[in-house]
């Protein structure tokens, strides 16, 4: 879900969100840095602002108390600024040292250690090994450190009314936030977590949220902020429901001849494309992998140059959480790391 690590706490879970600005950083497309107007009226007095509200009264809201919530929602200038420069947007040599730290690692294991009876239990129900659970906890919030500092209201109405690029996402995220407070008890005003609005130790945006969370403590809530039964089970569930396939592979390392490969690039990240498709386009594992398998491929860019790897359908999943593949390749090293200092 991804905008993590002490220097980047506010990374959200936004599998819809990073893929836009990704392929914005890397196109060299010329955009605007989204600002606030000095004299734009108040919400209040907008009229997209009143048309939404209509549509959430339809839903059998009190027009009165969301009046209320837009009277105190205050524009975050820190939100645009900070959802124009996304940590995916980095080259991969210089992403991968947010995360693949040793303080990362050895507080993972402190993790795991701390609640391996709940990942062992998520592990049994939902089939997604507790590394990849860890990992994607470690990413996102630091173990429960950094969970945001934004209040979730100011932020989607922030990006829902003064974000074009995404204003239609953003205010159907904000739709989401209100019948997600109303059917778990969130307190709209003071509930807080990334600039983009995801929430909780896993960074679940609001519509993740109502549809992944799981009540993994059993006591009736779905509570991903303060409950780590919840937050461990419902990363487990978000895995499962997107089709993690457990002990199975997410990348192999492949050499390519050209860049004929880059035609089978478009189109996000399924493994789609045979040996045979990619032997066409000048690809070849350097490790053995299955035959019959599919894959995606996947270009990182080092130093040294470009390095490409195939994807697995895990590495698929994976990316359903936050869309970017260096989001992707981290959390799966951090995972083999975790284990690795877990077995030592």
């Amino acid at each position: 879900m991804s905008l993590t690590s002490l220097a980047f706490a506010d990374h959200p879970m936004s599998r819809f969100l990073t893929v836009l600005l990704l392929s914005l950083a890397l196109s060299g497309a010329a955009w605007a840095q989204p600002a606030l107007v000095a004299g734009d009226p108040p919400y209040l007095e907008r009229e997209a602002v009143q048309q939404f509200i209509d549509e959430m009264v339809a839903e059998g809201f009190e027009r009165r108390e969301l009046e209320a919530l837009f009277r105190g929602v205050e524009p975050q200038q820190r939100v645009l600024d900070l959802i124009s420069a996304p940590a995916e947007a980095r080259p991969w040599y210089r992403y991968h040292p947010i995360f693949l730290t040793e303080q990362r690692i050895r507080e993972g294991e402190r993790f795991w250690r701390e609640h391996d009876e709940l990942l062992a239990r998520a592990e049994q129900e939902f089939g997604v090994e507790a590394a990849v659970v860890v990992a994607i906890i470690g990413v996102e919030t630091f173990y429960g450190r950094n969970q945001g500092g934004f209040r979730v209201l100011d932020a989607l109405v922030t990006l829902g009314f003064d974000y074009p690029p995404r204003s239609r996402f953003f205010r159907s995220e904000l739709g989401h936030f209100l019948r997600l407070a109303r059917e778990e008890g969130l307190d709209l005003r003071d509930t807080r977590g990334s600039y983009a609005g995801a929430m909780g130790r896993g960074q679940f945006i609001s519509s993740s949220y109502r549809e992944y969370a799981v009540d993994f403590s059993g006591d009736g809530r779905r509570d991903l902020i303060g409950s780590w039964p919840d937050a461990i089970g419902s990363v487990a569930n978000y895995f499962r429901r997107h089709g993690w396939a457990q002990g199975e592979p997410v990348v192999a390392r492949a050499e390519a001849q050209g860049e004929a490969y880059r035609a089978l690039m478009g189109g996000g990240f399924q493994a789609r494309h045979s040996l045979e498709d990619l032997a066409r386009h000048g690809v070849t594992p350097r490790e053995p992998v299955p035959e019959d398998g599919r894959f995606s491929i996947i270009e990182l860019e080092t130093e040294n140059g470009t390095e490409v790897w195939l994807g697995y359908p895990n590495f698929y999943v994976i990316t359903r959480y936050n869309r970017s593949p260096l989001y992707a390749k981290a959390v799966h090293l951090l995972a083999q790391e975790i284990s690795r200092s877990m077995t030592n």
